[in-house]
């Protein structure tokens, strides 16, 4: 099997895909993280709604923009898409530098106006690149091996995940400063080699069309194919709601300060723990691709990821906060490749912008209003209860679904390629 997942690096464009995914999420991460503490630490200092808000700012136009991208993505090339987007994101960053960079203090008058406006503009900027991405990597890659491509995919997401918050905490608190600015100015370079490894790759066919359709009619299909498939719709609800109640990655800040009592530094570590736990998982999947019991696996993982999250509510120790949010991140993975997969081989390749669209305002926007949800509960509840209650919620989810849907624990995606 390992020797199977290998095989598909030889696959020259599907390993520049791969390069991009890294530079881009490594990147974003790099860029939100900064974004969360430069709120947190220099304007909002121990406020959690402000750090949901951040979430909030993202994700209005981020869903009011997916059901026109993922149309997009059907329509014209996926590879102009992540291009231009890119660009997009790269002018971004040359402004968050103008903004935090003293050279600049003109900007700084704009305070959080200027942080929120860039996070604005990012959701409409993501909901294109997360519409073409997914659909981008199937052109790349023959039927036979989405499973091991999702794994490939993840795993470098994920190292990406790792890196960002990382490289962000510590270059951002070095020697006690807050040297916003040095994260940006890495942004932008990161971003150009994000272009570059996208623009190595040929140019893709646009896919056919079965039939012309309006834009409201092209948007409708999209949402009726995936609300008339029930093993569609259940697994991305499930990611769904585990990010939205279970996510408690947005007030990590809060948690470091007010729980463990520890600055910047060790924020970066603790938020990327969730993300050292996916790579590791996917070297696990690596050997046993999700297959015959990959329903009943989706239901319990999701299932753990909740216990978890509620363990790590109760730590007061660093290195035991992160162990649990390691394991969030091992049970978090084995669900996205699993519905990633299910995506994959049950879209036609016509549809798959649109549905790309739905599975994203699904679990996509999840992790900003999940992050509003988290900082809103820490402000009402307090923040140890909110994430308890958070954790819990995904636990009832994972019931609900399973009496709503019982054939999804007997799903065989071995049957499906």
């Amino acid at each position: 099997m390992l020797s199977n997942s290998l095989h598909i690096l030889k696959n020259r464009e599907f390993t520049h895909f791969l390069f991009a995914r890294f530079f881009i999420t490594l990147a974003i991460q790099m860029q939100m993280s900064t974004i969360y503490l430069q709120m947190y630490y220099e304007y909002y200092k121990g406020d959690e709604l402000a750090l949901g808000m951040i979430g909030l700012a993202e994700i209005i136009p981020f869903i009011l923009v997916s059901f026109f991208s993922g149309h997009v993505a059907d329509i014209v090339s996926r590879r102009r898409i992540l291009l231009l987007g890119c660009l997009a994101l790269f002018i971004g960053s040359v402004f968050l530098w103008a903004f935090s960079s003293n050279l600049f203090a003109i900007f700084r008058m704009a305070g959080v106006v200027a942080l929120f406006s860039v996070v604005v503009s990012f959701g409409v900027v993501r909901s294109f690149l997360s519409a073409a991405t997914q659909p981008f990597k199937s052109q790349l890659i023959p039927r036979s091996m989405y499973s091991q491509a999702a794994t490939w995919d993840t795993t470098v997401w994920h190292t990406g995940a790792i890196l960002g918050p990382v490289m962000a905490g510590i270059i951002y608190g070095f020697n006690n400063g807050n040297h916003a600015d040095w994260c940006y100015a890495i942004n932008c370079i990161l971003f150009l080699l994000t272009m570059l490894f996208f623009g190595l790759i040929k140019p893709k066919a646009i896919p056919e069309k079965e039939k012309k359709e309006s834009l409201v009619e092209s948007i409708s299909s999209g949402l009726r194919f995936v609300y008339s498939n029930n093993m569609i719709l259940s697994a991305l609800s499930l990611d769904m709601f585990a990010v939205l109640f279970g996510g408690a990655v947005a007030i990590i800040p809060a948690f470091t300060d007010k729980v463990l009592h520890l600055g910047p530094e060790a924020y970066g570590l603790l938020r990327t723990a969730p993300a050292i736990g996916a790579v590791i998982t996917s070297f696990f999947l690596a050997f046993r691709q999700p297959g015959k019991r990959a329903g009943s696996d989706l239901l319990w993982t999701v299932a753990a990821f909740g216990i978890c999250t509620i363990l790590f509510a109760l730590c007061t120790s660093y290195w035991l906060a992160f162990a649990m949010l390691f394991l969030t991140g091992a049970f978090d993975n084995v669900s996205v490749v699993i519905r990633q997969t299910v995506l994959q081989l049950m879209t036609p390749d016509n549809m798959r912008g649109r549905v790309s669209a739905v599975n994203n305002i699904f679990v996509g926007s999840s992790n900003e209003i999940g992050a509003f949800e988290s900082g809103a509960m820490a402000k009402l509840m307090g923040l140890v209860p909110s994430i308890i209650f958070g954790g819990g919620m995904t636990v009832v989810v994972v019931g609900i679904i399973n009496k709503l849907n019982p054939d999804l624990k007997k799903l065989d995606l071995s049957k499906l390629e």
